[in-house]
């Protein structure tokens, strides 16, 4: 069974950072895609970041130069590093996990607030 968690999410003040962490387990993780997304309220869910089983990632435009996505393998486990965080950054943060071939599994999210 697959099972993707994430955690770390929270208030932070502006300017602040926050490390979010995904664990996709029942999945054969190496093989798999990642991403994140947010959604804020009345927004669509947008990219945030992505990353292939070889290591290329992906930013959206609004957070190039301040997040960083990063995984590792052992873990199974999918990293998100936001630094000097901004208001518009507020939103609840999802884990996509794509098993390349067998399916794409969503995590519950986890809020980021971030306060001015």
């Amino acid at each position: 069974q697959v099972q993707v968690v994430e955690s770390g999410g929270g208030l932070v003040q502006a300017g602040g950072s926050l490390r979010l962490s995904c664990e996709a387990s029942g999945t054969i993780f190496s093989l798999s895609v990642m991403g994140w997304y947010r959604q804020a309220p009345g927004e669509q869910r947008e990219l945030v970041a992505s990353i292939t089983s070889g290591g290329s990632t992906n930013y959206a435009d609004s957070v190039k130069g301040r997040f960083t996505i990063s995984r590792d393998n052992a873990k199974k486990t999918v990293y998100l590093q936001m630094n000097n965080l901004k208001p518009e950054d507020t939103a609840t943060y999802y884990c996509l996990c794509n098993w390349v071939g067998r399916g794409i599994y969503w995590g519950q999210g986890t809020q980021v607030a971030v306060s001015s």
